[in-house]
Protein backbone atom coordinates (compact mmCIF):
# COMPACT_ATOMS: atom_id res chain seq x y z
CA UNK A 1 0.00 0.00 0.00
CA UNK A 2 1.58 3.35 -1.07
CA UNK A 3 2.50 5.64 1.77
CA UNK A 4 3.16 8.70 -0.40
CA UNK A 5 0.88 11.07 -2.20
CA UNK A 6 1.59 13.59 -4.95
CA UNK A 7 0.69 17.25 -4.60
CA UNK A 8 -1.61 18.42 -7.38
CA UNK A 9 -0.12 21.90 -7.27
CA UNK A 10 3.67 21.41 -7.20
CA UNK A 11 3.54 17.71 -8.16
CA UNK A 12 6.03 16.70 -5.46
CA UNK A 13 5.59 13.51 -3.41
CA UNK A 14 4.99 13.61 0.34
CA UNK A 15 3.64 11.42 3.11
CA UNK A 16 -0.08 10.67 2.85
CA UNK A 17 -0.58 11.50 6.52
CA UNK A 18 0.08 15.18 5.82
CA UNK A 19 -2.97 17.44 5.56
CA UNK A 20 -0.96 20.09 3.70
CA UNK A 21 1.85 19.83 1.18
CA UNK A 22 5.18 20.48 2.98
CA UNK A 23 6.58 22.13 -0.18
CA UNK A 24 3.88 24.58 -1.31
CA UNK A 25 1.35 24.52 1.55
CA UNK A 26 -1.71 23.53 -0.50
CA UNK A 27 -4.36 21.43 1.25
CA UNK A 28 -4.20 17.77 0.27
CA UNK A 29 -7.97 17.17 0.29
CA UNK A 30 -9.54 18.10 -3.04
CA UNK A 31 -12.89 19.35 -1.73
CA UNK A 32 -13.43 22.49 -3.79
CA UNK A 33 -17.13 23.33 -3.59
CA UNK A 34 -19.16 26.46 -4.24
CA UNK A 35 -19.27 27.25 -0.53
CA UNK A 36 -15.55 26.71 -0.04
CA UNK A 37 -14.75 28.88 -3.05
CA UNK A 38 -16.59 31.94 -1.77
CA UNK A 39 -15.86 31.37 1.90
CA UNK A 40 -12.16 31.43 1.14
CA UNK A 41 -12.52 34.58 -0.94
CA UNK A 42 -14.50 36.37 1.75
CA UNK A 43 -12.20 35.20 4.53
CA UNK A 44 -9.14 36.40 2.63
CA UNK A 45 -10.45 39.93 2.24
CA UNK A 46 -12.87 40.41 5.13
CA UNK A 47 -11.53 38.11 7.83
CA UNK A 48 -11.76 39.41 11.40
CA UNK A 49 -9.27 37.85 13.74
CA UNK A 50 -7.17 39.00 16.66
CA UNK A 51 -5.25 41.34 14.37
CA UNK A 52 -8.39 43.39 13.71
CA UNK A 53 -8.98 44.23 17.36
CA UNK A 54 -5.26 44.68 17.92
CA UNK A 55 -5.25 47.19 15.07
CA UNK A 56 -8.56 48.94 15.80
CA UNK A 57 -7.71 50.31 19.25
CA UNK A 58 -4.46 52.09 18.30
CA UNK A 59 -6.07 53.33 15.08
CA UNK A 60 -8.83 55.11 16.96
CA UNK A 61 -6.98 56.28 20.08
CA UNK A 62 -3.30 56.55 19.08
CA UNK A 63 -3.19 58.54 15.82
CA UNK A 64 -0.35 57.63 13.50
CA UNK A 65 1.14 54.95 15.76
CA UNK A 66 -0.34 52.01 13.84
CA UNK A 67 0.96 53.33 10.51
CA UNK A 68 4.39 53.97 12.05
CA UNK A 69 4.60 50.42 13.39
CA UNK A 70 3.58 48.95 10.05
CA UNK A 71 6.17 50.97 8.16
CA UNK A 72 8.83 50.04 10.72
CA UNK A 73 8.31 46.35 9.95
CA UNK A 74 5.76 45.16 12.51
CA UNK A 75 3.34 43.91 9.85
CA UNK A 76 2.21 40.42 10.82
CA UNK A 77 0.89 41.64 14.16
CA UNK A 78 -1.55 44.13 12.59
CA UNK A 79 -4.15 44.10 9.87
CA UNK A 80 -2.86 45.13 6.46
CA UNK A 81 -3.80 48.81 5.83
CA UNK A 82 -5.46 48.12 2.46
CA UNK A 83 -7.45 45.21 3.90
CA UNK A 84 -8.40 47.29 6.95
CA UNK A 85 -9.55 50.15 4.71
CA UNK A 86 -11.54 47.82 2.46
CA UNK A 87 -13.35 46.16 5.34
CA UNK A 88 -14.28 49.39 7.16
CA UNK A 89 -15.31 51.16 3.94
CA UNK A 90 -17.63 48.28 3.01
CA UNK A 91 -19.21 48.43 6.47
CA UNK A 92 -19.60 52.21 6.20
CA UNK A 93 -21.20 52.21 2.76
CA UNK A 94 -23.52 49.40 3.82
CA UNK A 95 -24.71 51.42 6.82
CA UNK A 96 -24.84 54.63 4.82
CA UNK A 97 -27.00 52.99 2.15
CA UNK A 98 -29.99 52.96 4.53
CA UNK A 99 -29.75 56.73 4.98
CA UNK A 100 -29.33 57.15 1.23
CA UNK A 101 -32.51 55.18 0.53
CA UNK A 102 -34.52 57.45 2.80
CA UNK A 103 -32.94 60.60 1.35
CA UNK A 104 -33.39 59.30 -2.20
CA UNK A 105 -37.08 58.73 -1.55
CA UNK A 106 -37.50 62.27 -0.20
CA UNK A 107 -35.55 63.79 -3.10
CA UNK A 108 -37.58 61.76 -5.61
CA UNK A 109 -40.85 62.93 -4.05
CA UNK A 110 -39.69 66.55 -4.19
CA UNK A 111 -38.56 66.21 -7.82
CA UNK A 112 -41.79 64.55 -8.90
CA UNK A 113 -43.75 67.32 -7.21
CA UNK A 114 -41.61 69.85 -9.04
CA UNK A 115 -42.15 68.10 -12.36
CA UNK A 116 -45.89 68.19 -11.75
CA UNK A 117 -45.89 71.94 -11.14
CA UNK A 118 -45.48 74.06 -14.23
CA UNK A 119 -44.48 77.66 -13.64
CA UNK A 120 -44.29 79.89 -16.68
CA UNK A 121 -41.87 82.72 -17.02
CA UNK A 122 -44.64 85.04 -18.23
CA UNK A 123 -46.56 84.71 -14.97
CA UNK A 124 -43.45 85.48 -12.94
CA UNK A 125 -42.70 88.53 -15.04
CA UNK A 126 -46.28 89.77 -14.68
CA UNK A 127 -46.16 89.50 -10.90
CA UNK A 128 -42.83 91.27 -10.74
CA UNK A 129 -43.98 93.92 -13.21
CA UNK A 130 -47.21 94.59 -11.34
CA UNK A 131 -45.27 95.20 -8.16
CA UNK A 132 -42.96 97.62 -9.96
CA UNK A 133 -45.91 99.44 -11.60
CA UNK A 134 -47.69 99.88 -8.30
CA UNK A 135 -44.56 101.36 -6.76
CA UNK A 136 -44.08 103.68 -9.70
CA UNK A 137 -47.65 104.94 -9.53
CA UNK A 138 -47.39 105.70 -5.82
CA UNK A 139 -44.07 107.44 -6.32
CA UNK A 140 -45.45 109.65 -9.11
CA UNK A 141 -48.66 110.54 -7.29
CA UNK A 142 -46.81 111.45 -4.08
CA UNK A 143 -44.18 113.51 -5.87
CA UNK A 144 -44.20 117.21 -4.73
CA UNK A 145 -43.65 118.30 -8.33
CA UNK A 146 -47.07 116.97 -9.38
CA UNK A 147 -49.14 118.68 -6.71
CA UNK A 148 -50.50 121.22 -9.15
CA UNK A 149 -51.53 118.81 -11.88
CA UNK A 150 -55.30 118.52 -12.36
CA UNK A 151 -57.08 115.33 -11.40
CA UNK A 152 -58.01 114.57 -15.00
CA UNK A 153 -54.37 114.53 -16.09
CA UNK A 154 -53.39 112.36 -13.15
CA UNK A 155 -56.12 109.89 -14.16
CA UNK A 156 -54.79 109.80 -17.70
CA UNK A 157 -51.27 109.27 -16.42
CA UNK A 158 -52.50 106.46 -14.20
CA UNK A 159 -54.21 104.75 -17.13
CA UNK A 160 -51.01 104.92 -19.17
CA UNK A 161 -48.94 103.41 -16.36
CA UNK A 162 -51.55 100.73 -15.66
CA UNK A 163 -51.72 99.63 -19.27
CA UNK A 164 -50.73 95.98 -19.70
CA UNK A 165 -47.21 95.83 -21.13
CA UNK A 166 -46.47 93.95 -24.29
CA UNK A 167 -44.37 91.12 -22.86
CA UNK A 168 -42.97 88.75 -25.45
CA UNK A 169 -43.73 85.06 -25.13
CA UNK A 170 -40.50 83.68 -23.71
CA UNK A 171 -40.00 79.92 -23.48
CA UNK A 172 -37.21 78.12 -21.76
CA UNK A 173 -36.01 74.72 -22.91
CA UNK A 174 -38.48 72.46 -24.69
CA UNK A 175 -42.24 72.22 -25.01
CA UNK A 176 -43.34 69.89 -22.25
CA UNK A 177 -46.70 69.16 -23.86
CA UNK A 178 -45.11 67.97 -27.09
CA UNK A 179 -42.54 65.85 -25.28
CA UNK A 180 -45.16 64.34 -22.96
CA UNK A 181 -47.23 63.38 -25.99
CA UNK A 182 -44.26 61.66 -27.63
CA UNK A 183 -43.47 59.82 -24.39
CA UNK A 184 -47.12 58.73 -24.05
CA UNK A 185 -47.16 57.11 -27.49
CA UNK A 186 -43.71 55.60 -26.97
CA UNK A 187 -42.23 57.52 -29.87
CA UNK A 188 -38.74 56.69 -31.16
CA UNK A 189 -35.83 58.17 -29.28
CA UNK A 190 -34.70 60.52 -32.10
CA UNK A 191 -38.16 62.12 -32.20
CA UNK A 192 -38.12 62.81 -28.47
CA UNK A 193 -34.60 64.21 -28.64
CA UNK A 194 -35.60 66.55 -31.47
CA UNK A 195 -38.55 67.71 -29.39
CA UNK A 196 -36.08 68.60 -26.66
CA UNK A 197 -34.13 70.78 -29.08
CA UNK A 198 -31.28 68.50 -30.11
CA UNK A 199 -29.80 69.64 -33.42
CA UNK A 200 -29.51 67.21 -36.30
CA UNK A 201 -25.73 67.68 -36.54
CA UNK A 202 -25.08 67.36 -32.79
CA UNK A 203 -21.97 65.45 -31.73
CA UNK A 204 -21.90 62.25 -29.70
CA UNK A 205 -21.35 64.02 -26.38
CA UNK A 206 -24.34 66.30 -26.92
CA UNK A 207 -26.55 63.34 -27.86
CA UNK A 208 -25.50 61.47 -24.73
CA UNK A 209 -26.24 64.51 -22.59
CA UNK A 210 -29.69 64.92 -24.11
CA UNK A 211 -30.40 61.21 -23.66
CA UNK A 212 -29.55 61.47 -19.96
CA UNK A 213 -31.72 64.57 -19.64
CA UNK A 214 -34.57 62.70 -21.28
CA UNK A 215 -34.09 59.74 -18.96
CA UNK A 216 -34.06 62.09 -15.97
CA UNK A 217 -37.28 63.72 -17.22
CA UNK A 218 -39.05 60.41 -17.94
CA UNK A 219 -38.14 58.95 -14.55
CA UNK A 220 -38.97 62.25 -12.81
CA UNK A 221 -35.56 62.15 -11.12
CA UNK A 222 -36.21 58.78 -9.49
CA UNK A 223 -32.94 57.22 -8.27
CA UNK A 224 -30.67 60.18 -9.04
CA UNK A 225 -29.35 60.27 -5.48
CA UNK A 226 -28.64 56.53 -5.54
CA UNK A 227 -26.65 56.97 -8.74
CA UNK A 228 -24.68 59.69 -7.02
CA UNK A 229 -24.08 57.44 -4.02
CA UNK A 230 -22.87 54.55 -6.20
CA UNK A 231 -20.15 56.77 -7.67
CA UNK A 232 -18.64 57.83 -4.33
CA UNK A 233 -16.63 54.62 -3.66
CA UNK A 234 -15.03 54.95 -7.09
CA UNK A 235 -14.14 58.57 -6.35
CA UNK A 236 -12.59 57.60 -3.03
CA UNK A 237 -10.33 55.20 -4.92
CA UNK A 238 -8.77 58.26 -6.59
CA UNK A 239 -9.01 60.69 -3.67
CA UNK A 240 -6.96 58.51 -1.33
CA UNK A 241 -3.76 58.48 -3.45
CA UNK A 242 -4.22 62.22 -4.03
CA UNK A 243 -4.12 62.66 -0.27
CA UNK A 244 -0.93 60.59 -0.21
CA UNK A 245 0.46 62.85 -2.94
CA UNK A 246 -0.12 65.89 -0.73
CA UNK A 247 1.73 64.11 2.07
CA UNK A 248 4.60 63.43 -0.31
CA UNK A 249 4.75 67.12 -1.24
CA UNK A 250 4.88 68.44 2.33
CA UNK A 251 7.10 65.58 3.56
CA UNK A 252 9.28 65.26 0.50
CA UNK A 253 12.21 63.55 2.24
CA UNK A 254 10.25 61.55 4.80
CA UNK A 255 9.78 58.13 3.26
CA UNK A 256 8.61 56.79 -0.06
CA UNK A 257 5.20 57.21 -1.66
CA UNK A 258 4.26 53.75 -0.35
CA UNK A 259 4.85 55.02 3.21
CA UNK A 260 2.49 57.92 2.59
CA UNK A 261 -0.07 55.50 1.17
CA UNK A 262 0.09 53.45 4.39
CA UNK A 263 -0.63 56.60 6.39
CA UNK A 264 -3.49 57.53 4.01
CA UNK A 265 -5.07 54.06 4.23
CA UNK A 266 -5.15 54.18 8.02
CA UNK A 267 -6.30 57.83 8.13
CA UNK A 268 -9.24 57.20 5.79
CA UNK A 269 -10.03 54.02 7.70
CA UNK A 270 -10.29 56.13 10.85
CA UNK A 271 -12.63 58.56 9.05
CA UNK A 272 -14.92 55.77 7.84
CA UNK A 273 -14.92 54.11 11.26
CA UNK A 274 -15.84 57.45 12.88
CA UNK A 275 -18.69 57.94 10.43
CA UNK A 276 -19.94 54.45 11.26
CA UNK A 277 -20.06 55.46 14.92
CA UNK A 278 -21.87 58.68 13.97
CA UNK A 279 -24.51 56.78 11.99
CA UNK A 280 -25.08 54.41 14.91
CA UNK A 281 -25.39 57.36 17.29
CA UNK A 282 -27.92 59.05 15.00
CA UNK A 283 -30.03 55.90 15.10
CA UNK A 284 -30.28 56.20 18.89
CA UNK A 285 -30.79 59.95 19.33
CA UNK A 286 -30.65 63.23 17.45
CA UNK A 287 -27.17 64.68 17.56
CA UNK A 288 -27.13 68.50 17.90
CA UNK A 289 -25.45 70.58 15.23
CA UNK A 290 -22.73 71.90 17.55
CA UNK A 291 -21.70 68.34 18.40
CA UNK A 292 -21.50 67.44 14.71
CA UNK A 293 -19.28 70.48 14.11
CA UNK A 294 -16.95 69.29 16.88
CA UNK A 295 -17.03 65.83 15.32
CA UNK A 296 -15.77 67.14 11.97
CA UNK A 297 -13.16 69.40 13.60
CA UNK A 298 -11.81 66.37 15.46
CA UNK A 299 -10.52 65.03 12.13
CA UNK A 300 -8.09 67.95 11.92
CA UNK A 301 -6.92 67.35 15.48
CA UNK A 302 -6.49 63.65 14.69
CA UNK A 303 -4.48 64.53 11.59
CA UNK A 304 -2.15 66.79 13.59
CA UNK A 305 -1.50 64.07 16.17
CA UNK A 306 -1.08 61.42 13.45
CA UNK A 307 1.44 63.52 11.53
CA UNK A 308 3.42 64.17 14.70
CA UNK A 309 3.56 60.47 15.63
CA UNK A 310 4.11 59.07 12.13
CA UNK A 311 6.59 61.60 10.75
CA UNK A 312 8.02 62.49 14.17
CA UNK A 313 7.34 66.17 13.54
CA UNK A 314 7.30 68.98 16.04
CA UNK A 315 3.96 70.26 17.29
CA UNK A 316 4.23 73.41 15.19
CA UNK A 317 5.36 71.48 12.11
CA UNK A 318 2.53 68.98 12.45
CA UNK A 319 -0.03 71.78 12.88
CA UNK A 320 1.34 73.79 9.95
CA UNK A 321 1.46 70.85 7.55
CA UNK A 322 -1.92 69.53 8.68
CA UNK A 323 -3.36 72.98 7.92
CA UNK A 324 -1.70 73.06 4.51
CA UNK A 325 -2.91 69.57 3.62
CA UNK A 326 -6.46 70.24 4.84
CA UNK A 327 -6.65 73.55 2.98
CA UNK A 328 -5.35 72.11 -0.29
CA UNK A 329 -7.56 69.04 -0.03
CA UNK A 330 -10.76 70.97 0.71
CA UNK A 331 -10.13 73.80 -1.74
CA UNK A 332 -8.86 71.84 -4.74
CA UNK A 333 -9.38 68.08 -4.51
CA UNK A 334 -12.82 67.90 -2.87
CA UNK A 335 -14.55 70.40 -5.25
CA UNK A 336 -13.06 68.65 -8.28
CA UNK A 337 -14.18 65.30 -6.86
CA UNK A 338 -17.71 66.59 -6.24
CA UNK A 339 -17.90 67.97 -9.77
CA UNK A 340 -16.59 64.71 -11.21
CA UNK A 341 -18.96 62.60 -9.10
CA UNK A 342 -21.91 64.72 -10.22
CA UNK A 343 -21.01 64.49 -13.91
CA UNK A 344 -20.22 60.77 -13.85
CA UNK A 345 -23.31 59.85 -11.83
CA UNK A 346 -25.54 61.84 -14.19
CA UNK A 347 -23.97 60.29 -17.29
CA UNK A 348 -24.35 56.81 -15.77
CA UNK A 349 -27.85 57.50 -14.41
Amino acid sequence: MPTESQCKNCEKPFDKSFDFCPFCGQETADNLTFGVLFSNTISNYFSIDARFFKSFVPLMFRPGVLARRFVDGKRLSYLHPAQFYLFISVVFFFMFSFSVRKADYEVTQALQKGFGTEVTLDSLLMVKDSINLEGAKNMIKESPYLKGIPAEELSALDSIISAEPDIPNITIGFKREALDSLIAINAPLPDKLRAMGLAEDANTMAKKLYEQMLKFYEKKGDGILSALYDTIPIAMFFMLPLFALLLKIVYWRRGTFAHHMVFSFYFFTFIFASFCALILANMLFDIPIWLEVIFFLSFILYLILALRNFYRSSWFGAWLKASMITFAYLIFIVPIAIFGITIVSFMLY
